[in-house]
């Protein structure tokens, strides 16, 4: 078996923790390692001179696992090493919340044991992929996000406004700091926080959420994921702000951008015992309350 590891946050010493119980754990089963080049650089000599340590600067399908060390962010952004590859991804979770990096620090033996006998399940998540015109350079090679695609103002407190179109159909113009297109995957992030739905992980739909919206009568728009959403951004400065996922871009208020769903989806590994609705409990804290 060949097994990627890929993390980042090396100052924090719960994810060196992690790494070190994830390394013997992976060692005891006989696993080719092979760790994220940047990731190793941070480890020990005695870690990085180790003749069962390789390294990697890119994945194909040769390999059977990518395991993140952090949190959810870490593996956002270890699916651009992933890419259309099909490696399941396994998520150990030294961050916050972990929605998608479930496995806790001590439970990586057990999983990790569950896991190499099988005794596992894949939760298939669909991406968005991102085209503009004209073209940009600086997406061209990662020009999608699992969790959302966000425009929003750059330089300014002035609102901006996106021009959207559902399938070349005119929706409406939204007057907000920004707007955020959201995968089922991304409902329990940055669209959550900005007052949108939580989606199930197999639901086939996307979500529109404004930023702050200065129409108060706008609110999140449930989408299907077979729609073709375009923007066009105006404002008083020139440029505005692409993020997909974690990655930033500037863009000139003249480029119009497309996003569909993407042609490939990304594959997590959970645990047997792993629901999403258990998960909803454990970390929104649903059904906290003294009356339950």
């Amino acid at each position: 078996m060949k097994v990627a590891v890929y993390g980042q946050n090396y100052a924090k010493d719960s994810t060196q923790k992690a790494f070190e119980i994830l390394l013997e754990v992976l060692l005891d089963h006989k696993v080719g390692i092979f760790v994220e080049q940047d990731f190793l650089s941070q480890q020990n000599e005695a870690i990085q001179n180790s003749s069962a340590v390789r390294t990697f600067s890119e994945l194909d399908n040769s390999y059977d696992l990518l395991i993140s060390i952090g949190g959810d962010g870490t593996i956002l952004r270890a699916i651009t090493y992933v890419r259309d590859s099909g490696i399941p991804i396994v998520g150990i979770n030294t961050g916050r919340l972990g929605f998608l990096a479930t496995i806790q620090t001590e439970e990586i033996e057990e999983a990790l044991s569950e896991i190499f006998k099988n005794n596992y399940k894949i939760s298939e998540r669909s991406l968005l992929s991102v085209t503009t015109e004209p073209s940009n350079g600086a997406i061209e090679n990662t020009n999608f996000a699992l969790n959302e695609i966000a425009l929003s103002r750059k330089n300014t407190t002035s609102m901006i406004t996106v021009k959207t179109h559902l399938n070349d159909e005119y929706l409406t113009s939204y007057w907000a700091d920004g707007l955020i297109l959201s995968t089922p995957t991304g409902s329990t992030g940055y669209s959550l926080s900005c007052g949108g739905p939580v989606i199930a992980p197999d639901a086939k739909n996307f979500a529109l959420t404004p930023i702050a919206p200065h129409n108060l009568s706008a609110r999140p728009l449930i989408i299907p994921d077979d729609t073709t959403v375009t923007f066009n951004v105006d404002g008083r400065e020139d440029q505005f702000l692409m993020s997909l996922d974690s990655r930033i871009v500037t863009l000139p208020n003249s480029t119009t951008v497309k996003v569909q769903k993407a042609d490939f989806s990304i594959r997590m590994v959970e645990r047997l015992n792993e629901t999403f609705l258990d998960t909803l409990r454990k970390k929104l804290l649903w059904g906290e309350d003294r009356r339950n």
